[in-house]
């Protein structure tokens, strides 16, 4: 019998047998990542994926809470106040409150961080093309639509 896939079970089914790791998406989405990660690395070994974002994304949006942001680059409170906590530390970003709404922990690039970021995006949008040179363009264009529907 020749195996066409992932299997899906109910969850009161009992495990089947033809169930292999290696074809499970959970799996095949970690080994994805950690292509992407290392190649990431390679090229900006000085930041994280999640530093990189929060550059990129405030670099999109300008000034922004730091609670916004973390909805924008799907980081919760916790994760996001270390983010920007470590890159502020390298003088990248900087953050104050808000003048009417003081509650609000505004945050937004400094000088450095533009210009780190300004460097870095031509080399992300080199990594992402290094991600998904295996692919074909109508693969990638259906590879990214699908996981935008599960994502």
């Amino acid at each position: 019998m020749t195996n066409t896939g992932p299997v899906l079970v109910e969850a009161d089914d009992p495990v089947p047998d033809d169930y292999h790791l290696q074809e499970q998406i959970g799996f095949i989405l970690r080994k994805a990542n950690q292509r992407h990660l290392a190649i990431f690395a390679a090229r900006i070994g000085d930041l994280t994926p999640p530093q990189f974002a929060a550059l990129a994304k405030l670099h999109e949006v300008g000034e922004t809470s730091q609670n916004q942001l973390g909805t924008l680059i799907a980081m919760d409170a916790a994760t996001v106040k270390g983010v920007i906590d470590r890159l502020k530390a390298r003088g990248l970003v900087d953050y104050g409150k808000h003048e009417a709404d003081k509650r609000l922990l505004m945050v937004k690039l400094t000088a450095d961080g533009f210009a780190m970021i300004e460097r870095l995006i031509p080399l992300a949008a080199q990594i992402t093309q290094e991600t998904l040179a295996p692919l074909t363009a109508r693969e990638i264009g259906t590879l990214m639509r699908l996981l935008g529907k599960i994502a």
